[in-house]
Formats: structure tokens, C-alpha cells, sequence
């Protein structure tokens, strides 16, 4: 999972580096491995700055003044496909033709192909593993075959509807040609997220500044206004005079990732129409309707106690539909990254203990039902269900928002080796007893559709492969999800990362 972001500000005078930061703070939790700005300045040049670690890090205040231009575009980044090292931090760069970079969310499924393709059809060169640079390299082949000095907006209409036949899986993309502008293009499934807003400038002739994002959160934080989703197979071309929207693929399902509105997104988002909170409300109050089957009307828990800090809103909803007593049992230290996206099992077991800590007086003597947004791997839970145990708790019930999460995901979300998946090959049952709980509660995929449907009418269904296996887009073969087992099984997964490895500021010249 990655956060982009893509901005064009109407003065041309005015650096966009500073908000694309800011912007990038905002969506620090889509990803910790690594961060990057390009710019665009003057003539076309790019000024770039990206690498590993925190976008405060790599982007500091002498590196930000250095990167000049009135349009950009930023990232951040945790793999999910290629490896942690520093040379796949986004955005990517090509220099033929025009100058083009690229940042990218998502995951392609047919990675192993267009990577033939380019290096034996058309003898592009790849530097890296990243699926991203394999988009970044058949968008510029696209717009290579115009054979034009300068393109215009039908130019890259047309190499993006090229590139919807050609790249399949889940992929929201920003892109800057130099001198030209920034494009914004959205998979046909919609499967990843992203949105746009625009922004009156303060001269007296009527302008706008143009951004799009991830997530509306941080639009809104910058004062953009008419924030509206990017649709399913949409690009937009913002350039320094207008800006130019049209569906390219209208065939495909919109299909949204539904584990963004579970886990992913920042709750103060609106993604596809849908308030991320209300949604989250919503499943509490399904939630506990599954609980009440569960465990009867009657039941002996004392009080409901999240997980922060995901869950607490569908703790309170949960709580109140069950007439308990609300509790924060946890105390979090807000300094230790997000466990989920964290490699390696050892790492994430330990960061769970150090992330939080249980409030003996809210457990001693009680019987609990502690709520977490999920439960993927299981190391988490069983740490959080123990805590609670040493804490004095007589009995834990232990509650999930989301259904059992049992394959692999493949679209852009680090799901991992599905013998990992602790729900996978196990009953209700047993992961209650791996996980030592009194009791597992799963959230229904009805209801976990229902409490995200009820929102928008443009939505049919959402894209769900971690519940029920089902790919969108077609394409996953078994030969595929085996590869991806390989790849993903901890045991070969990268180590964790040190220090930042700044690439520094480079000055890439149009050629």
C-alpha cells in the first residue's frame, strides 16, 4: 500500500514542494518505508529528492527548498512487490520521451509479461523490481509511438487507453510530463483509491490550483474543495491553462478495495463517495448484531475495549448496541510504526509490546471483549489477547470488524503467504485457541458489505479477494498466487530498515 499525491499550482512563481509534503504527512500511514518528491520547474527541468524513511526525513527543510516548480508530484511507499532498497523509492523517472515520472499505488498481476515485453520488443531498460517502473516504462512506450516532438491531451488520452489493455490489477497513478503537466489515472475496477480537488487562488484574475491524492484527508487539510473520486478507468490532465477529464474504459465493474474503509484509510476520508467513519460506525452496530448470536442477549462480558486506534470508533458503536460499558484498555505509544506493514514476524511481535501497553484496572477481575479492526497473521491478537491475561482478565472474547482473512491479496496490499493467514486453513475454533481467547466473533461478508453499501448508490459490490478469493480482474492463475506465496513468506522477505538512505537532490534534465 502506497500514498500519492499530484499538485499544479496556477502561479508559476509559487514551489509546490512544501504542500506536497504536507500532503505526504497526511498520508504517512499508507506507507513507511520510503518517500519522494519530483518537481517540475523552469524549461522542463525535474528537481527530485526521495529515499528511505519517514517523509519528514527524507524531505527536510534544506532538501525541500531545493526542489523548485509550481507542479509535482509525491509518494509513499511500503513494498508490496520488489524489495525495500532505497533505488525503488517513487516517483520513478524516464527521460524518453519528453521526461516523464511517475508514482504509483497498487499492485499489476501481469508484472512477469510487460517486463518481457519491454525488454526484449521494445528494449527498455529496468533498474529495479517495481511494478511501478514497468508502468512508468509502458505509458512512455505508449506515448513513444506518436513519434511527435510535442504531445497534446489526445496524444496521452490515447497511450493511457492503450494502457488499460496492456496493465492488469490494481493501480492509481500520477504522472508529470516535463513542460507538459500532470496526469492522474485510475485503474478500470477503481480497485485503489484516489481523488481530486481544486483550489481558488488569491488573485484577482480567477484561478485554480489542482490536487489529487490518495485520500481526501489531505486535500481537505490543504483547503481544497470539490473533492470528488477519481472514477474507474478516468484520466485527468492538468496542465498550466485547463484541466481535462474522460473515462477511457467503461466496460469494468467499479470495484473498490474494500479493506481501505477496514483498516487503510485515515477515518476523517471520504473514499468513493463513502465516509470512512460512518463506515466504521456501521460495522460496530453489525458487529454487534454477530456478537449477540454469538455469545446470546445475555452474555457475561463486563465491558467493550478497542485496539487502538483503528477500531475505537467500532468499539463505540459496538458497545452502545450492546447497552456496555465503553473502556480504553490500551495505552499507545504514538512514536512505533503501523505492525501490520512492518516485515518480518519477530519484529511485529515484539513492536506490539512496545506499542501498547494494558491498563490493569480496566482488565483485572472482568471478562473483556476486546475489538480489533482485523486479524491477518494472528501475532498482533495472540500479543493483545496475552497482555490482557497477565493483566488479570478472567475471560477474553476477542472481535474482528472484518471476515476471516484467508488468501492472498494481489492489487496492492501486503497480505502475506496465506500459511501465514491464521484464518486460512483454520476454524473459528482454532484460531481461538492459537490465538488463547475464550472466544473468536468474525464480522459477516454480508454485513461487512452492507455497513460500506448503504453509503452510495454508484457501487455494486467491492473488491474482496482476502474474504472470499474472488479476483476482479480475471486474471489470477494458480502458477500466479503459487509465485506470490514464495515471495511473500516471511522467511524471504526483506530486513527491516535501518537508518535513512538519502538519495539526495538530482537534477534531471530534460532531454
Amino acid at each position: 500500500m502506497c500514498g500519492i499525491t499530484g499538485l499544479v499550482l496556477a502561479d508559476s512563481t509559487n514551489n509546490a514542494a512544501p504542500e506536497i509534503l504536507e500532503a505526504l504527512n497526511m498520508l504517512q500511514h499508507r506507507g513507511q518505508d520510503s518517500a519522494g518528491i519530483v518537481t517540475c520547474g523552469q524549461r522542463g527541468r525535474f528537481y527530485q529528492c526521495k529515499g528511505n524513511g519517514m517523509a519528514n526525513e527524507v524531505l527536510n527543510q534544506e532538501r525541500l527548498f531545493e526542489l523548485k516548480g509550481n507542479m509535482g508530484l509525491g509518494h509513499v511507499r511500503y513494498p508490496t512487490a520488489g524489495t525495500s532498497n532505497s533505488s525503488e523509492a517513487q516517483p520513478f523517472y524516464v527521460n524518453s520521451p519528453y521526461g516523464i515520472t511517475l508514482a504509483h499505488n497498487g499492485n499489476l498481476t501481469n508484472t512477469a509479461e510487460l517486463g518481457e515485453f519491454l525488454d526484449t520488443d521494445v528494449h527498455r531498460h529496468l533498474n529495479t523490481d517495481s511494478d511501478s517502473e514497468i508502468l512508468l516504462n509502458m505509458f512512455a512506450t505508449n506515448l513513444d509511438k506518436t513519434g511527435k516532438r510535442r504531445i497534446n491531451e489526445e496524444d496521452v488520452f490515447n497511450a493511457i487507453s492503450e494502457l488499460y489493455t496492456q496493465c492488469v490489477g490494481g493501480y492509481a497513478c500520477v504522472s508529470m510530463i516535463a513542460g507538459f503537466g500532470v496526469i492522474a489515472f485510475r485503474d478500470p475496477n477503481g480497485i485503489r483509491p484516489m481523488c481530486i480537488g481544486k483550489r481558488k487562488t488569491l488573485s484577482s484574475i480567477p484561478s485554480y490550483d489542482y490536487m489529487v491524492s490518495s485520500e481526501s484527508a489531505a486535500l481537505e487539510a490543504l483547503e481544497f474543495v470539490d473533492i470528488e473520486p477519481v472514477m474507474p478507468g478516468e484520466a485527468i490532465i492538468i496542465s498550466k491553462n485547463k484541466i481535462v477529464r474522460r473515462r477511457l474504459d467503461l466496460k469494468s465493474e467499479y470495484t473498490p478495495c474494500i479493506f481501505e474503509y477496514v483498516y487503510f484509510a485515515r477515518p476523517d476520508s471520504i473514499i468513493d463517495g463513502i465516509p470512512v467513519n460512518d463506515a466504521r460506525m456501521a460495522m460496530g452496530e453489525n458487529l454487534a448484531e454477530t456478537v449477540k448470536q454469538v455469545l446470546g442477549e445475555n452474555n457475561d462480558i463486563d465491558s467493550v475495549i478497542p485496539v487502538p486506534d483503528t477500531s475505537r470508533i467500532i468499539a463505540l458503536q459496538l458497545s452502545q448496541a450492546l447497552n456496555l460499558p465503553y473502556r480504553e484498555g490500551f495505552n499507545k505509544n504514538r512514536y512505533v510504526g503501523r505492525t501490520f506493514i512492518m516485515p518480518g514476524q519477530e519484529l511485529r511481535r515484539k513492536t506490539v509490546r512496545r506499542k501498547l501497553n494494558a491498563m490493569r484496572y480496566e482488565f483485572e477481575n472482568k471478562n473483556v471483549l476486546i475489538v480489533d479492526d482485523s486479524i491477518v497473521r494472528g501475532t498482533t491478537s495472540r500479543e493483545i489477547i496475552q497482555m490482557a491475561r497477565d493483566a488479570g482478565a478472567k475471560k477474553v472474547y476477542f472481535a474482528s470488524a472484518a471476515p476471516p482473512v484467508k488468501y492472498q491479496n494481489v492489487y496492492g496490499i501486503d497480505m502475506p503467504s496465506r500459511n501465514e493467514l491464521i484464518a486460512a486453513y483454520n476454524t473459528e475454533d482454532e484460531v481461538a485457541e492459537i490465538l488463547g481467547a475464550d472466544k473468536v466473533i468474525y464480522q459477516t461478508i454480508d454485513n461487512l458489505e452492507k455497513a460500506c453499501k448503504q453509503f452510495t448508490t454508484k457501487i455494486k459490490k467491492f473488491e474482496m479477494s482476502v474474504f472470499d478469493g474472488v479476483y476482479v480482474t480475471g486474471n489470477v492463475s494458480k502458477k500466479y498466487l503459487e509465485n506470490l506465496e514464495q515471495e511473500r513468506n516471511d522467511s524471504t522477505r526483506s530486513s527491516p530498515i535501518g537508518s535513512p538512505n538519502i538519495s539526495g537532490i538530482d537534477n534531471i534534465f530534460k532531454k
